[in-house]
């Protein structure tokens, strides 16, 4: 039996590999961090790691809620990995409009 070597990987596959569906909770979240980012650095202008961390905790609790909500009502497919695929994109999304609006917006 030849054993596979697990550190020899092709990068492409691994992206392949990923669900769809994840790929849309990704883009869901990139949407999601950039407007609730740039809504809360609006309100808070003089504390931005604030409005950071508030966005965050937005971020994290809304991609976490809607699968708990599935959980809880049996309504549509509960699956954690959905929610993390969601605040990676909105993390990502964050650092976007973080970055316009502390750097180029100044």
């Amino acid at each position: 039996m030849k054993k596979e070597n697990i550190f020899n990987y092709n990068s492409t596959q691994v992206i392949k590999d990923i669900a769809p569906d994840k790929w849309k909770h990704f883009y869901v979240g990139i949407i999601m961090g950039a407007v609730l980012q740039t809504f809360s650095l609006y309100l808070l202008t003089a504390h931005p790691v604030i409005a950071t961390s508030i966005a965050f905790v937005l971020v994290v609790a809304i991609s976490y809620g809607f699968e708990l909500f599935s959980l809880l009502t049996g309504k549509g497919h509960y699956d954690v990995m959905d929610a993390v695929a969601g605040t990676i994109g909105g993390v990502l999304g964050m650092t976007a409009m973080l970055v316009i609006q502390l750097w180029i917006l100044k």
